[in-house]
C-alpha cells in the first residue's frame, strides 16, 4: 500500500542514510521500522495483561516445592 507520511528532514535524512548502508529500499527500512515497534507494542499490551493477572494471583509455592526449588538450586551453585 502507498501511503505519504510527513517527518522532519533531520530524521529522513539519517533514514535514507541508513536504508542506503543496509542496501535496502527506504520503503523497505519503513516498513520493517513499523513492524518493529508494532510488535514491541504489541509485546508490551501482552507484558500488561500478564502483569495484572499474577497481581490477582499468589506465586508462592507451597511449603514443600519452596524447600525442593531451594535444594536443588544450591546443588546446582556447587
Amino acid at each position: 500500500m502507498k501511503t505519504a507520511i510527513s517527518i522532519p528532514d533531520p530524521l529522513f535524512e539519517k533514514a535514507d542514510e541508513l536504508a542506503h548502508r543496509l542496501h535496502i529500499s527506504r520503503s523497505e527500512l519503513y516498513a520493517n521500522a513499523i513492524r518493529a515497534f508494532v510488535e514491541d507494542h504489541d509485546e508490551a499490551m501482552k507484558r500488561r495483561v500478564l502483569d495484572q493477572l499474577y497481581a490477582e494471583e499468589s506465586s508462592a509455592l507451597p511449603a514443600g516445592a519452596a524447600r525442593a526449588q531451594s535444594r536443588i538450586a544450591s546443588e546446582w551453585g556447587e
